[in-house]
């Protein structure tokens, strides 16, 4: 990682100076863009550095749960900016994204990294368990406004907007009722369900201490947070210049960037044989978007168009038919090859592969056309 660093943190500054400098020419999004990708590469090493070395002291609960949180922190300034310019269903489309690209790209990846020289690879099962029920929490609260807003549209509702404002509302308000009960099941009163003892070949960390730890998490999130916004206005524009559906933006480029921090990371963890921190971090991050980030967004939508901050309506929970699908199958496929607490590389590359399938048809998708 030593040349990713040296060529990384000069991209940063390079992505900046042209996105200002040669502004408005043909090539400029071309070239942010691949500068910015470049420029995330060193601060999601500096991330996975830091918690490696916090799970070495808090273990892979608190680990896990800690690099999701920082991770999912440019995700969640990332969909409040998008708001704000109203691109309502760029930001729903990257939360589909974020957690598929968790559940499969990033599991999936681990899983082949971590297994391929190994028979198996053995994780807590009563953790995965317990974010198995999370995640079916989740795909109910994805298909629960859609059958709604398809079965009142069926029906000449005339007033459902106001209606999917109010499913919108108390379904987030329950998520975040759960997400904070999960989070009560799993680090207290049923913590000794998720605790194990330190893995043999798990890093030992650096020696930084969990302050140094804590601190270099926030100042890296701070960083992939500035740079992923710069990302996803080029990426933005690089796909309007080819043609590309907003859905498939934000569902593969948008969420592929915002899970850069938490791919490296998983990866670093699987290939030193810890797989209940890389699980940890992809189970939690799908869930902080899928029960946290997502209802908070949902919040701060009424709240700029209460006070007419931003040029976008309310957010609301109805997603497209093929983002709850894919939803559902990542969901169930997930559920199945990670119930019995054990893994592979095949069953990694099972992930991959549906990842590559769902990723097809976004692309194909058709984007809306233009009144």
């Amino acid at each position: 990682m030593r040349v990713a660093d040296l060529v990384g943190y000069p991209a940063i500054v390079l992505a900046f100076l042209s996105h200002h400098l040669i502004a408005g020419t043909p090539w400029e999004p071309q070239i942010t863009f691949a500068l910015a990708a470049i420029g995330v590469i060193p601060l999601a090493h500096l991330m996975g550095e830091s918690t490696e070395e916090l799970a070495t002291r808090v273990g892979p609960t608190w680990g896990g749960l800690l690099n999701a949180t920082f991770g999912n922190a440019a995700e969640l300034i990332i969909g409040i900016i998008a708001l704000m310019q109203g691109l309502n269903d760029v930001v729903k489309a990257s939360l589909t994204g974020s957690i598929l690209g968790n559940l499969l790209l990033v599991a999936g990846g681990a899983m082949l990294v971590g297994g391929w020289n190994r028979d198996q690879q053995k994780f807590n099962p009563h953790a995965a368990e317990a974010n198995a029920g999370l995640l079916t929490i989740a795909v109910a609260a994805m298909l629960c406004p859609a059958i709604f807003h398809f079965t009142a549209e069926h029906m000449h509702d005339r007033h459902l907007g106001a209606h999917e404002l109010g499913v919108s509302l108390g379904t987030s308000i329950i998520l975040l009722a759960i997400y904070a009960l999960g989070l009560l099941f799993s680090l207290r009163t049923h913590k000794h369900l998720f605790c194990t003892g330190p893995r043999q070949g798990a890093p030992r960390g650096r020696g930084w201490g969990v302050q140094r730890s804590v601190m270099t998490l926030l100042v890296a999130s701070v960083g992939i947070a500035l740079v992923a916004e710069l990302l996803v206005g080029s990426a933005a524009a690089v796909a309007k210049g080819l043609g590309w559906s907003p859905v498939f933006v934000g569902v593969i480029l948008l969420a592929i960037v915002g899970n850069a921090a938490e791919h490296s990371t998983a990866l670093r963890l699987a290939w030193s044989d810890d797989m209940d921190t890389a699980l940890t971090i992809t189970y939690q991050s799908s869930l902080q978007i899928a029960l946290f980030v997502t209802p908070v967004l949902v919040f701060v939508s009424s709240f700029v168009e209460r006070f007419g901050l931003g040029g976008a309506g309310h957010l609301d929970l109805v997603f497209t038919p093929l983002e709850v699908v894919s939803v559902m199958l990542t969901v169930s496929t997930v559920v199945v090859l990670l119930g019995d607490g054990r893994t592979n590389w095949f069953e990694g590359t099972l992930l991959l592969g549906l990842y590559l399938i769902l990723g097809v048809a976004f692309f194909f998708m058709p984007a809306p056309a233009v009144p």
